[in-house]
């Protein structure tokens, strides 16, 4: 049988009317852009974090991520496009002001740039704080768990919620009783069901890592072939994103958790088992080492939630030292985060305009669209449907599994844009003009002809200058190092920017001056948080 969830006709009548459909410029999103800093000749930076661009620990928009050489670029919450984007900007001509003495440069591809040891790959440091130091130790866990190569692939992450207003109007026409923020969390789960049934369409869409540099699948089984134009590149012909294939963040030991996102109890209650279920093979590594230093955090199957990899998250905004599944637990669900879309190399910060509103035309077509709960069956076609996309998504021929059949994979993209197609109406009412139509319209040319995706262009561009991926993607990162070095901030904008990286080196040394708490109680109290999730640890 084959399963179709699709759009309720009465809702999109519902949001059309002008009070509601005026809820939705109320939605806000945001972004969380993972960058490597690189040398001028293409090599992973070996040097700290710069001063001047403040705490990692504390800084508000200036991060990093798994390496010390990943910096991770995070926005506000925007209800509109332009000002998200223009901070984005901001955050990357201040940083490239402070990168252009050491002549780094940002990496704007998710793949790798050229990579040496695995112990030359540098993992964030934190500082000598409670915090800062569990964040340390958690990375330097899933070194040894997965290779530190592993983290320093980069992405784009997509936050989006809506607001109350909307939530009412829908909580009405449901005719639900339940308080208004237990039916949000309940719909964002609908929404996180649909979207793992469907967010393959986005790989195929936005996808731009067919190839890798030949260092990086050094010493590990792939089913990847070398680029015939040119050496040291490996490839495979219909690739769209390898970043979210074997190659990423997908681990033989997760594929025993099959998380349930049929409700938050579920959901809380399959992850704390993940994190209090001892796991052979992490048990080997030990926790902490001859000498009595932290190896990771723990020997479970994951040492904190996130070390889970989803295509998306629900989530909650946490307190200092409180886990993300007690926010959760505690305040309900706030927004999701997609975590499915690769770096656009071919532009400077990462992500278009064009881009942002097909992921809030995808989002609220499957907020709106009937979501049956799901089995692990479903679980483990979403998990194959996704491997087939990432390996051969640009394949004429290609076909995906939906319940009991084998299905054409255009033929149900064409069926999830028409969705998203009337979600963009919605959107475009609300807005003014037609750009969120237009933005769908854009990816229906490219479910036409898989030539207009950036997974083909990348290939096609690298064959027509017989680059490997390491020059072609050099070549980018020049071309944008020069891009934002011909931008920089004004005197005002510049000041701001300073004050915030001061105001963060202070906040961190104040968190490390006020250190009540041994390392290891911390710890202790850390976890004991899992246990409101109905697990002992």
């Amino acid at each position: 049988m084959s399963q179709r969830h699709g759009l309720s006709s009465e809702l999109l009548r519902a949001f059309a009317e002008p009070s509601a459909n005026a809820s939705l410029r109320g939605i806000l999103r945001g972004l969380e852009k993972e960058s490597l800093r690189v040398t001028p000749q293409g090599t992973l930076a070996q040097t700290d974090h710069p001063l001047a661009l403040g705490s990692a620990l504390t800084h508000p928009h200036i991060t990093t991520d798994y390496s010390e050489a990943l910096l991770e670029f995070i926005t506000e919450p925007f209800d509109d496009v332009d000002p998200l984007l223009a901070q984005l900007d901001d955050i990357h001509r201040f940083t490239y002001q402070h990168l252009a003495a050491s002549g780094e440069r940002l990496w704007p591809a998710s793949m790798p740039c050229t990579l040496g040891k695995d112990e030359e790959i540098p993992v964030a440091r934190y500082g000598t704080s409670n915090s800062g130091r569990m964040k340390t130790v958690y990375r330097v866990g899933l070194g040894h768990r997965y290779g530190r190569s592993m983290q320093t692939i980069a992405g784009i992450h997509y936050n989006f919620s809506l607001p109350d207003d909307f939530w009412r109007a829908l909580q009405q026409q449901a005719g639900n009783q339940q308080s208004l923020q237990d039916f949000k969390t309940e719909r964002y789960f609908g929404l996180i069901r649909n979207f793992r049934r469907n967010f393959w369409l986005l790989i195929y869409l936005f996808g731009a890592s067919p190839a890798v540099c030949s260092c990086f699948v050094k010493n590990r089984a792939h089913k990847l072939q070398p680029f015939p134009a040119a050496e040291q590149t490996m490839y495979l012909p219909y690739a769209t994103s390898l970043r979210m294939g074997d190659l990423g963040y997908q681990s033989d030991a997760q594929k025993s958790l099959v998380v349930n996102y049929n409700n938050l109890n579920d959901y809380l209650a399959t992850l704390c088992g993940g994190i209090t279920q001892s796991y052979p093979a992490y048990e080997q590594i030990g926790v902490k080492d001859g000498q009595g230093n932290y190896q990771q955090l723990n020997s479970s199957l994951l040492q904190i939630e996130n070390e889970f990899y989803s295509s998306i998250r629900p989530k909650r905004t946490t307190g200092r030292g409180e886990t993300a599944l007690q926010a959760l637990r505690l305040r309900g669900v706030e927004y999701v985060e997609v975590r499915c879309v690769d770096l656009n190399p071919y532009e400077p910060l990462g992500i278009t305009k064009t881009q942002m509103q097909v992921m809030d035309a995808f989002l609220l077509y499957c907020l709106l669209s009937d979501s049956p709960q799901t089995d692990e069956r479903e679980f483990y076609q979403g998990q194959e449907n996704q491997k087939r996309i990432v390996n051969s998504g640009r394949d004429p021929t290609l076909c995906l599994q939906r319940g009991d059949q084998e299905v054409s994979m255009r033929e149900w993209a064409a069926e999830i844009l028409q969705g998203s197609m009337a979600a963009a109406d919605l959107l475009d009412q609300a807005k003014g003009g037609s750009a969120h139509q237009q933005a769908l319209s854009l990816q229906q040319a490219k479910l036409a002809d898989p030539e207009l995706t950036p997974s083909a262009r990348v290939l096609r561009d690298m064959t027509a200058a017989g680059q490997s991926f390491y020059a072609h993607t050099l070549s980018l990162a020049e071309q944008q190092r020069a891009y934002f070095a011909d931008r920089p901030l004004a005197a005002d904008q510049q000041a701001v920017f300073a004050q915030m990286s001061a105001s963060s080196l202070q906040a961190q040394a104040l968190l490390e001056a006020d250190q009540q708490l041994s390392f290891d109680q911390y710890l202790e109290n850390y976890y004991a948080q899992y246990r409101g999730c109905g697990c002992s640890t």
